[in-house]
């Protein structure tokens, strides 16, 4: 179906203390493997997580996306409930941008961030623009993407990357880890924003298999 890209999640268990953080419950199960700045998942504060965000800047700058799918268990059928995605994107000149006075995480990830929470039926759904390049060019545009469900630590999946981006080669194509799938999403452009459609499915899947 145009604009789908099913994600099948690439989970390696570790028994390295590198993926803990002061935040995983002990009885956690541990997935993937070192993760800098993973642990800016938890940096949504005080703000009551729902299945829908707009993130920071969404109305003043062009071209404006919405990005939306289901997460899904295992079985790759049931729908997955409270599963936190943590995003973040460079701006429009391929930065991320920062206000002065930021904390934590947000030194580097800048004020562009966003946190979504899924509900019983697992849907998610962001609001925000099209990132550019880094400065340079060489590096498509992306927007970054950490995981946590209830029982297991936080991680990180594939990026967004967009399908017609002309610094996506065949090259940068192939160099993709794939972890979590194909991150590459088909922007639609439809009343005024560009829609893409990106499900997220939790399966132990290795880069290349067709299952």
């Amino acid at each position: 179906m145009k604009g789908y890209h099913y994600i099948l999640i690439f989970l390696l268990s570790f028994n390295s203390c590198q993926t803990q953080t002061k935040d995983t419950p002990p009885t956690s199960k541990i997935v993937g493997g070192p993760c800098e700045g993973c642990e800016a998942i938890h940096e949504y504060g005080d703000k009551e997580l729902s299945n829908v965000d707009t993130l920071p800047a969404f109305n003043e700058n062009k071209p404006k996306i919405k990005i939306t799918g289901t997460v899904f268990k295992r079985d790759m059928k049931t729908p997955a409930e409270n599963v936190i995605l943590y995003v973040y994107p460079t701006n429009r000149k391929g930065i991320y941008e920062t206000k002065g006075g930021e904390k934590e995480w947000a030194r580097r990830h800048g004020f562009i961030r966003g946190w979504i929470k899924t509900g019983k039926n697992g849907k998610y759904t962001f609001y925000t623009f099209r990132p550019a390049a880094y400065p340079g060019g060489t590096e498509p545009g992306h927007i970054h993407i950490t995981v946590k469900e209830p029982d297991k630590n936080e991680y990180y999946i594939d990026d967004y990357f967009f399908e017609d981006d002309p610094l996506l080669t065949a090259s940068k194509r192939d160099a993709l880890q794939e972890r979590g799938g194909s991150g590459i999403v088909v922007p639609v452009f439809e009343n005024g924003i560009f829609n893409t459609i990106r499900d997220i499915y939790f399966r132990v899947m290795n880069k290349g298999s067709k299952n």
